[in-house]
């Protein structure tokens, strides 16, 4: 969509946009995502922006089926619940851990299929997150990346026990071995903020699987943003990048953008993606 993604706020509106792409080795697209903006003024003001992005795994096509599960489950489970809060953006991953589960063992083909699921509320001016794995959320603020949650992964525990550093973890052999997982088991921990961050503008957050942070290091992905004209064009650009670096695994960007009420710039609350894939998740 070329319209903006509006938060009514007399100060500021966000700007969103989301991309998905197959990458340059991947036959299909496992990842799935969605930017969700309510179009009932009264469900923005109690519930607000949604960004989520889930990066499937499992055999015979089944994490394609678990992170469309997942992304499904989630927004219809968290829009559900009375007002929007942190405690139901929990529980609405709680529940697509369980469907997830549920359908796995319901078909043969589809057991031990799971997905990571990282998503970002943006409501009035705070925001709040929920995350299980290796997909990541990031800030820019004041020209400054920060990395909002941590991976879920063998590597990061090897990095906090000091067995290897922050750049040997790139290239591990076992980078991509996440720890926690939607859908793998019959309960999951959901790793939330302890309180809701105070958005302020000029803020930009950025989603995506590991299809882009295993390609792109984290200063050339705030370079990148912050350059950009808007969030669809910062998505296009970071996707363009990792496919140049190599492109080895699925890739999805979501970015969400706190600017001056009024700003012109492209939002696109539908998941965008290349000619490489057919279906749009």
């Amino acid at each position: 969509m070329s319209a903006a993604a509006r938060q009514d706020d007399a100060a500021h509106e966000v700007l969103i946009s989301i991309r998905t792409d197959v990458g340059c080795v991947r036959e299909a697209n496992e990842d799935s995502g969605v930017c969700f903006k309510p179009s009932d003024p009264t469900e923005l003001a109690s519930h607000g922006i949604l960004i989520l992005v889930a990066d499937g795994m499992g055999g015979h096509a089944s994490g394609e089926v678990a992170s469309r599960i997942a992304v499904e489950t989630i927004k219809r489970a968290y829009y559900r619940e009375k007002e929007g809060s942190a405690e139901a953006l929990r529980k609405a991953f709680e529940e697509a851990n369980e469907q997830i589960y549920a359908a796995a063992h319901e078909d043969p083909k589809l057991l031990g299929m799971g997905t990571t699921g990282t998503a970002l509320v943006i409501l009035g001016g705070h925001a709040f997150a929920a995350h299980v794995g290796d997909s990541r959320l990031y800030m820019l603020r004041g020209g400054d990346l920060y990395q909002l949650t941590e991976d879920h992964s063998e590597v990061m525990e090897m990095v906090k026990r000091g067995i290897i550093s922050l750049e040997e973890a790139r290239t591990h052999e076992n980078k991509n071995v996440i720890l926690r997982a939607l859908g793998t088991g019959p309960a999951v921990e959901v790793s939330t903020w302890d309180a809701p961050l105070a958005v302020r503008m000029g803020d930009q957050f950025l989603l995506c699987s590991d299809g882009l942070h295993d390609m792109v290091e984290d200063a050339l992905i705030g370079e990148i943003v912050a350059a950009a004209a808007d969030p669809h064009d910062a998505c296009d650009q970071l996707v363009a990048k990792a496919r140049e670096r190599g492109g080895h695994d699925n890739i999805t960007v979501g970015i969400a953008a706190v600017v001056p009420e009024g700003t012109d710039g492209t939002g696109a609350e539908n998941l965008r993606a290349t000619r490489e894939v057919e279906t749009i998740r």
